[in-house]
């Protein structure tokens, strides 16, 4: 846990915080919930962020990625360039 710690008072469901005592011991149980708390809130501003710019390329002209048949095409292409360059990465090191 990363900060200042704070005791608070939360209500969680009895069979949720027995599962959790299984699998992490009563010890473990507050950074389980820290934990699981920072994953959700890091998804949500992801999709914040992925809302915000959905669209974004809507209205430039990205040669491949006229509809979404052609962009997954765009990509199959990509991958597999990416895909005949590995071994000559790995060469390389």
């Amino acid at each position: 846990m990363a900060g200042e710690a704070v005791r608070t008072h939360i209500v969680v469901r009895r069979d949720l915080v027995e599962s959790v005592d299984r699998l992490v011991g009563r010890r473990g149980r507050s950074k389980f919930f820290s934990e699981a708390a920072e994953e959700k809130l890091s998804r949500l501003r992801l999709a914040r962020v992925a809302r915000r710019v959905a669209s974004s390329l809507a209205r430039v002209d990205v040669p491949g990625w006229e509809t979404s048949e052609s962009a997954a095409e765009w990509v199959r292409a990509s991958r597999r360039v990416g895909d005949a360059r590995a071994p000559l990465v790995a060469e390389e090191r």
